[in-house]
């Protein structure tokens, strides 16, 4: 088991800026990639960005790319998710994930189905 809390977010203003953590325990934190994916109210779980296990290959949907920046710190057991330019549809709950196995493209690691474990979420409000 891999237990995954997530931190960060708050009610923020248009172009600001936050960054989100994602603290895991239990299993060895680098043998995972990690995924960040949101829900807004209403709509479906979507994938926002993934790291590998050793943060050599990372990977963001097309909406959020240039703006959002995923990294990790395996000593830390921590993945963080940078999130600058904020819009109102950046609105969401914001999970983190862990997936156990290797992926190399983009439409492997957006799939929510092949994420072992889950956080909690954490709220992201973006005002207009």
């Amino acid at each position: 088991q891999v237990q995954l809390v997530e931190s960060g977010g708050g009610l923020v203003q248009t172009g600001d800026s936050l960054r989100l953590s994602c603290a895991a325990s239990g299993r060895t934190f680098s043998n995972y990639a990690m995924g960040w994916f949101r829900q807004a109210p209403g709509k479906g779980r979507e994938f926002v960005a993934r790291i590998t296990s050793s943060g050599g290959r990372t990977d963001y949907a097309s909406s959020v790319k240039g703006r959002f920046t995923i990294s990790r710190d395996n000593a830390k057991a921590t993945v963080y998710l940078q999130m600058n330019s904020l819009k109102p549809e950046d609105t969401a709950v914001y999970y983190c994930a862990a997936d156990r196995e290797l992926c190399f493209t983009l439409e492997c690691g957006a799939n929510r189905n092949r994420y072992d474990f889950w956080g909690q979420g954490t709220q992201v409000t973006v005002s207009s």
